[in-house]
């Protein structure tokens, strides 16, 4: 299964290169990887049903704290639904290389994203853990957005897109609440665990079993809008603004599946809850008889066929979660049928649409005597979902009548609400019946008016998907015993109502159920016939509630709430911001402390007795605050700040703590120099204080007020301590579990390394989201090699005052072949520091051996890739100060984005290494060995992700250089160039 999951993944991560090369046919290298997973899936047949062979499972251990394990377990319905899932998908994909032009944009990106989606279902219908389920549940959701919003310049498409985001984000997020609510009744989040525990967590009573009921309640909520249930049934329709490929797999084989797969998934252990059965019943039954009734009314055959899925889904999730096994048989019989004919017809409207230029049925004529194959292929499709002999989708419905007359006569429903079930799917189905026949007539029927153009000829290949479709479902027609057989096990979960059983087949005899089938034939003949007088009595009929309208209102109303409140918030005010923030968090605190009764520490003292250089530390931090605050120039404000930085590094240094000291440091350096690059670009004076004594006193009050609390808070948390110090017990681990000397190096790349992936991903954002601000043209885009310019040109100054400096200047210049500095000669001589130029010659080439050296020694000494890595970027400031924007883009032959994207995949790949060695997620290896020269050496994997820590700062640092550097320097410069040309009388060139 991990096979199955990492290939979708993987070569949908190199389709671009596919595409790149193969064009549109790279579809049918995609659907090669759902093909061969299909075939895998189908030799796995006698391990999935055998009593004696294990079934295919997988289990990595992930987060053990959080009882979160890869956890994958391969049974019955699983596999049930991966036939569905990877060979419709596969057909799906194949289908594409002749649905879509060479021309078309994005082909890459869609068809990485459809062949994810396949291995994202895959994944979420073999999780065997909640939290794991839910991870693909909504990366199905990501995903769909993604795909439904494929033509990204239609509005249409964009709308739809964000609509069907929105209504299954919130269904999933309620579906969270659920799962934790249920994991947690249970003592367990593994699926299998928690249906083993069903009866006893049912007959719990009190507040489990209400917390249970609740939770199973809002997991219906997830299946709900997933599947387009009531009232969340309107996204669905107008996601049929997607290409019709994912029309065919996400709208009717895959997606919408997800729920009616989690209710059948449940539905043996919990179909007895409180809350299960008017949900199943009531939302079931209604979406089955709105949406017959909408495709009655629909001109689109794709609309038809998205109305017709809204009504088929209500039916099913009606059928798979009403308990009993009659009804879990026939369910999902009609779950694999279902999934057959839609699928089947979607594809056919894609040729149709393809061919000919338009869905509309009122412009449709003659298609079936222009592409009879394309017709024979599209009448099995509606024959089945009409529910016609001999195929799939009649021996279903079969099914279906049968089962619940069965369950209206013996069943625990009771009579009433048994037989009231069963006339409304009679109903249903008449409307389905209606539907499946205008759609047939709509899109083949010879009409009086005719087409207004030609229809195209329909090849083999590109009608093979659909054709196979068909075949199967009239295959399935034909032998429904094999069916049954795959659906027993399943089925056999649930208690039995019918005392003659339960059987799948194309001929019952004369029953009860074979008259309903009948009734529904020959009413839904009628309705059909009178199509015409039917649409003119449903465009008299008043508008019901509307849910889309009311959806759409719901937005607007939240986009004034958001108007209203951002207009009150965001004011433009920093001292208005921070008061709220630092007045909350005051209030808060104080509130809780206030509440609770607190443990105060008793060993209270200001100055450690061993550290008298503290008060020193402390008056240089206490000093530099407050002259910040009363500074009057920018510059003066941030270099100020920054002793109070350094300040609290010579605290840590007292106290023992090399390694935060010297990243204390250095990260104070790096962010003194970013602030001073920036501060270029503004005013070197503060804005003018305001003379209100209030807002002075406020501040005031502020300062002081939020000062004291994180002292109280720092007194009461060493006082409330119950238990030893974890800290007591990392030394030991560092040295034993992590092969490591320095405890804080040691912490960071293998105790805690999720920790610091995580932050090394802020740090890749941080960078990205600075050079988006400033960045005009590409940010990988490099600067002119430095013999390209002319000597001395760069920020020239156009006046004389400089001149004693030129010549200073211009005396210490050497030649070209040996500069200083490999760019320094491309500044003006006014621009230069002959000081800065030989400090760096000299010093240069020894920091970046040093960042090696802290990169190297991390381990078991002070340093580490962090601190390695700001020293290299102070390196390579010290070099863009000396020699100016070119000098940087010589010493920075690679760009930050790569380095950026060098430094998480060496972090990534640390963490999925051992798993193909058995280990777990971020688990480090300690390989001892001899060398010649340096003896013995013990090398430690975790290493590797200190390199990438490494790599990961480094870019960091070039992206703030060249950001609010080099960018900032060239706007300068051509500012100057532009006074330049109007002092001299020149013309300025306008660029076209």
């Amino acid at each position: 299964m991990l096979f199955v999951l990492c290939a979708h993944f993987l070569v949908a991560i190199f389709s671009p290169i596919l595409f790149s090369r193969w064009g549109r046919s790279a579809f049918y290298i995609l659907a090669s990887v759902p093909g061969i997973s299909f075939v895998w899936l189908v030799a796995q047949y006698n391990n999935v049903y055998s009593s004696t062979l294990p079934s295919p499972s997988l289990e990595i251990p992930w987060v053990p704290v959080l009882d979160l394990n890869l956890s994958f377990k391969m049974d019955q319905l699983s596999w049930l639904m991966s036939l569905l899932v990877l060979g419709v998908g596969a057909l799906v994909l194949a289908y594409c290389a002749r649905y879509f032009k060479t021309n078309d944009a994005g082909l890459a990106g869609f068809g990485a994203q459809l062949l994810a989606f396949a291995g994202v279902m895959f994944g979420l219908v073999t999780a065997d853990n909640l939290i794991l389920l839910f991870v693909f549940w909504e990366l199905t959701t990501v995903l769909s957005y993604l795909l439904i919003g494929y033509a990204r310049t239609r509005i249409a498409a964009r709308r739809a897109a964000l609509q069907a985001l929105i209504v299954t984000t919130f269904g999933g997020l309620a579906m969270l609440v659920g799962l934790i609510m249920v994991g947690e009744s249970a003592g367990t989040y593994s699926i299998s665990e928690i249906l083993a525990k069903a009866p006893e967590l049912i007959s719990a009573v009190g507040s489990p079993q209400l917390m249970l009921d609740i939770g199973i309640a809002l997991l219906l909520v997830g299946a709900v809008t997933k599947s387009a249930l009531l009232p969340f049934h309107f996204w669905l329709p107008g996601a049929m603004a997607a290409p019709t490929p994912v029309s065919a797999y996400l709208h009717a084989a895959a997606m919408v599946k997800a729920g009616i797969y989690l209710i059948a998934r449940l539905s043996p252990g919990f179909s007895e809850t409180e809350y299960w059965q008017p949900i199943i019943v009531v939302l079931g039954l209604g979406t089955m008889l709105l949406g017959g009734w909408r495709a009655l009314r629909q001109h689109d055959l794709k609309q038809i066929l998205a109305y017709g899925t809204v009504s088929q889904l209500g039916f099913i999730a009606l059928v798979v979660g009403f308990g009993g096994q009659e009804a879990a048989m026939a369910g999902m019989a009609m779950v694999l049928a279902h999934g057959l004919f839609k699928a089947s017809l979607f594809l056919v409207v894609g040729i149709i649409d393809h061919q000919s230029g338009t869905r509309d049925i009122r412009e449709l004529s003659g298609v079936f005597k222009s592409a009879p194959k394309l017709g024979i292929v599209a009448l099995i499709g509606a024959a089945s979902m009409a529910g016609l002999p001999p195929m799939a989708g009649f021996v279903a419905k079969e099914g279906i009548f049968q089962a619940f007359i069965a369950s209206a006569t013996y069943g625990p429903a009771g009579p009433v609400v048994g037989w009231t079930v069963l006339a409304g799917m009679v109903l249903g189905s008449v409307l389905t019946f209606a539907y499946s026949a205008r759609f047939l007539w709509g899109g083949f029927a010879t009409k009086a008016k005719g087409m207004s153009t030609a229809f195209k000829p329909v090849s083999w290949l590109f009608l093979a998907a659909p054709a196979l479709l068909s075949l199967l479902t009239l295959v399935y027609g034909f032998f429904p015993h094999l069916v049954e057989t795959w659906i027993r096990p399943y089925s056999d979960q649930f208690p039995a109502y019918d005392p003659d059983g339960m059987h799948l087949a194309l001929w019952h005899g004369f029953s009860p159920a074979l008259g309903l089938s009948a009734l529904v034939i020959a009413v839904g003949v009628i309705l059909f016939k009178l199509r015409d007088k039917f649409e003119a009595f449903q465009a008299k009929l008043p508008a019901g509630i509307d849910f889309e309208r009311a959806y759409r209102k719901a937005i607007v109303v939240l986009d004034a709430v958001a108007i209203w409140v951002t207009g009150r918030t965001q004011r433009g005010s920093l001292f208005f911001y921070l008061s709220v923030i630092l007045s909350t968090a005051i209030v808060s605190v104080l509130a809780v402390l206030l509440l609770n009764v607190q443990d105060w520490t008793e060993d209270i003292y200001f100055v450690d007795p061993g550290s008298p250089f503290q008060i020193i530390a402390g008056a240089v931090v206490i000093i530099g605050a407050l002259a910040a605050a009363r500074a009057n120039k920018r510059f003066m404000a941030v270099l100020l700040v920054s002793v109070t930085g350094y300040g609290l590094a010579l605290i840590f240094a007292l106290q023992g703590a090399p390694d935060l000291a010297l990243t204390q440091m250095l990260v104070e350096t790096i962010i003194l120099v970013a602030f001073v690059l920036a501060m270029r670009s503004l005013p070197p004076g503060l804005l003018e204080r305001k003379q209100a004594g209030s807002h002075r006193l406020v501040r005031l009050i502020l300062g002081i007020g939020f000062g004291a609390t994180m002292v109280v808070v720092a007194v009461v948390a060493m006082g409330a301590r119950i238990h030893e110090p974890v800290s007591l017990a990392l030394p030991v681990l560092a040295y034993e579990g992590g092969g490591g000397l320095n405890v804080v190096n040691v912490t960071l790349v293998d105790i805690r390394a999720w920790d610091t992936f995580g932050e090394i991903s802020v740090l890749a954002i941080a960078a990205t989201g600075v050079a988006s601000l400033i960045f005009v043209r590409g940010r990988g885009q490099r600067l002119p090699r430095a013999e390209t310019v002319e000597t001395g040109s760069i920020g020239k100054l156009p006046v004389s005052q400089f001149e004693p400096t030129i010549h200073l200047a211009k005396k210490f210049t050497a030649s070209p072949s040996n500069p200083w500095l490999v760019a320094g000669r491309t500044l003006a001589p006014e621009r230069r520091s002959i000081i800065i130029e030989v400090v760096t010659r000299l010093l240069f080439h020894s920091i970046i051996i040093i960042s090696i050296y802290l990169l190297l020694v991390g381990h078991n000494g002070t340093g580490g890739g962090f601190a390695g890595g700001l020293i290299a970027g102070l390196a390579l400031t010290i070099r863009y100060l000396a020699g100016g924007r070119f000098e940087l883009a010589e010493a920075t032959r690679i760009s930050a984005g790569t380095l950026l994207g060098l430094g998480l995949a060496m972090a990534a790949l640390t963490a999925l290494a051992p798993l193909f060695f058995g280990g777990e997620i971020f688990q480090s290896a300690i390989i001892a060995f001899d060398l010649p020269v340096f003896g013995h050496v013990k090398f430690v994997t975790s290493t590797v992700f200190d390199i990438g820590v490494y790599l990961v700062v480094v870019g960091l640092v070039i992206d703030v250089l060249r950001s609010l550097g080099s960018e900032i320097d060239q706007h300068e410069e051509d500012g100057l160039d532009s006074m330049e040309m109007i002092e001299d009388d020149e013309p300025l060139e306008v660029s076209r």
